[in-house]
Parts: structure tokens; C-alpha cells; sequence
């Protein structure tokens, strides 16, 4: 039996915790431990957790129950949560990625808590001024990732060129492209939209030497209709940007589902339709691609979106598990390497 990959899981994290988390690790081993030596720590209440674990069917010895009785609050300050929060589930769900117990965690908890705390237990890689949260987003074709997705509100030329490598190297290990497609979210791609921060971003990356495949400015838009495979832009921006999509993803699935309820003929209509339907339904479904992974920290640590459902915990699971078997960090050491001695020898000041 090969060495096991072990995933430490924040078992109290979210709107719905730990209910949801255990049936969501159940749901990804009935997806994935064919293929898969896994196992996990999860981080919790043992009394609550021990019978959900019994319940939702998973084998003996596939998780181990780290037993704690606090936990961060869903609505706690993040300040405040970091400096108390040793002790706690997602502290300590950290603190065994920190320590190499663990080669990925996931948590669906308090973002700002659980970025403090990730920062203050992993520290940031060496040239990193702040981490970014990258989520993935469905185009017409493939995918796209997003970075910033929250993180960071606002950020300088500097940052947002951090950003650009990072992703790049993040959607190479998620999807196995040579060459990634970066482009810089803008108001505009005409030459002399944006602010000075997306100007010089802009000018940098375009003159950049690091082998970046940067392809210029994009759109709000091309998210999802176009076909830049990383898009690059502040938190506050990124993080408007996908959860306005998630929300007409949303409405979208509403409209259909009451026009098919009108009529006994739009009923009959929706039951010819329903394997279109279905499809349709997964391509625009938030939780298969929940899971935004926090780039730029010595560890991985995911953040499942706090409401979702077992689906979508499962989904964050496996980005976990997707990155802890590649060679990502690897490749983030080397490509974060290359940016900084660019920068040693052009003198860029920030």
C-alpha cells in the first residue's frame, strides 16, 4: 500500500458544520478512494463528530478525530479571532499542515480568521508581500482562475504581478496546461484604460522576461465568455466579480425551474429535456468548482465557501487532494524565484 495522503479538515468550520463536512468527505471517498490512499484528521467535537462518522458509512481507520471544543464563530473579527484562536478547530487544522501531518487542509470557516491564521502558523513564501485566494470559474470551453478572489482589497503593481505568476503556476497544476494565458482585469482593453496601479501592472507584465504567456488587458465579461485561462486582478474587484456571476448562475437555474413548472406542457417539456438539463445544471453549478486555495503561503490550505453543501465540500476536498499529489509548490518556489531576481536586475521599486 502506497504512503497515504492526509488531508487535516476543520471539521467545526461553517454555516452548516460538521454535518455537512462529514457528509461531504463521504461523498469524495465515494468518488475518489478507488483511485486513492487518503486519509483525515479532523480537527473538532468528538461527540458530535464520532456518530456522524459512523453514520455517513466511512471505512475504520480513514479519520482520525482531534478533539477540541472551541471553535472560531462565523462572524468573529478577524483580528480577534487570531489572537485567540489557538486551540481551536481550524487553528489546529493548520498546525497539522505547519507541522507536516498533514499535506493540504480545508476549512469552511471565517475567511478572515482563517487567513490570519494561516499567514501567522505558515508564513508567507519567501518574496510574497501578501496571499491571494484563487478560485476557478467555468468559461464556454474550460476554465478559468480568478486571483484575487478576497483577500486582499487593494494591492500595488507589485502584488498584482505576484499574482499573475502564482496563478499561472496554480492553473498549470490544476489542469495541466504548458502555457497559461494571463490576462489583467480591467474597465476596458483599450491602452490607457484603468488606474495607475492596473497601468504599471500592466506595463510590467508586458515587459516582463519570466516566460509569462500575458496576453494584455480583459473584461468583467470574459470570466466566463472568453478564454484567458488566468485573470488577474485586486480582492475587492475579484471578489464582486465572482460572486456577481454565482448569483446569475443562481438566478438562472431559478428562471428555468419555475418556467418549467407553468404549464403541464412545460412540464413534459423540462422530462424530455432533463438529460440537457442536468448537464446544464452541472456546468453552472457553484459547488463543483468550491474551493478557493490561499497561493503564496508555505502550505496548502483551502477555503470551502461557509454555506455550501456536501457536493461542494466534497469539491473542495479534491482541489485539496489535487494539489498536495502535484508538484505545485515546487513550482511556485521556482517561478516566485524567477520574479524576484527579474526584479534585482531591473531595480523595480514598488
Amino acid at each position: 500500500m502506497p504512503k497515504s495522503l492526509v488531508i487535516s479538515i476543520d471539521a467545526m468550520g461553517g454555516d452548516n458544520a460538521p454535518h455537512i463536512v462529514i457528509d461531504g468527505i463521504a461523498h469524495f471517498l465515494k468518488t475518489q478512494r478507488q483511485t486513492r490512499n487518503i486519509r483525515f484528521l479532523l480537527h473538532g467535537d468528538a461527540g458530535q463528530l464520532t456518530p456522524l462518522i459512523d453514520s455517513a458509512g466511512i471505512p475504520a481507520g480513514v479519520c482520525e478525530i482531534r478533539h477540541t471544543a472551541t471553535v472560531i464563530d462565523m462572524d468573529a473579527k478577524a483580528s480577534h479571532a487570531v489572537r485567540r484562536g489557538k486551540g481551536t478547530s481550524m487553528w489546529n487544522a493548520i498546525a497539522a499542515v505547519k507541522v507536516g501531518e498533514a499535506q493540504a487542509g480545508v476549512s469552511a470557516g471565517n475567511t478572515g480568521a482563517l487567513m490570519g491564521m494561516s499567514k501567522l502558523q505558515l508564513r508567507m513564501k519567501t518574496g510574497v508581500q501578501r496571499p491571494a485566494i484563487a478560485a476557478i470559474w467555468p468559461q464556454k470551453t474550460d476554465h478559468c482562475v480568478v486571483l484575487d478572489a478576497g483577500a486582499n482589497i487593494g494591492c500595488d503593481s507589485a502584488q498584482l504581478t505576484e499574482f499573475a505568476v502564482l496563478g499561472e503556476a496554480y492553473f498549470r497544476a490544476m489542469f495541466g496546461a504548458a502555457k497559461p494565458t494571463i490576462g489583467l482585469l480591467n474597465n476596458g482593453s483599450e491602452e490607457g484604460k484603468g488606474n495607475d496601479v492596473v497601468r504599471a501592472a500592466h506595463e510590467r507584465l508586458s515587459e516582463s522576461e519570466l516566460g509569462l504567456n500575458y496576453v494584455g488587458y480583459v473584461e468583467g465579461n470574459d470570466i466566463s465568455m472568453g478564454d484567458v485561462n488566468v485573470i488577474v486582478t485586486d480582492g475587492f474587484s475579484g471578489n464582486i466579480a465572482l460572486k456577481t456571476a454565482e448569483g446569475t448562475a443562481k438566478l438562472i437555474r431559478h428562471f428555468l425551474e419555475e418556467a418549467f413548472k407553468e404549464s403541464l406542457l412545460s412540464k413534459l417539456a423540462a422530462f424530455i429535456s432533463m438529460p440537457v438539463l442536468k448537464r446544464l445544471s452541472s456546468k453552472i453549478d457553484p459547488r463543483t468548482l468550491n474551493g478557493g486555495v490561499f497561493l503564496g503561503l508555505n502550505g496548502l490550505m483551502i477555503k470551502s465557501h461557509g454555506g455550501t453543501d456536501a457536493l461542494g465540500f466534497a469539491n473542495a476536498v479534491k482541489i485539496a487532494a489535487d494539489l498536495a499529489e502535484s508538484d505545485f509548490m515546487d513550482e511556485i518556489d521556482r517561478t516566485l524565484a524567477a520574479l524576484h531576481n527579474e526584479d534585482d536586475n531591473i531595480g523595480f521599486i514598488v
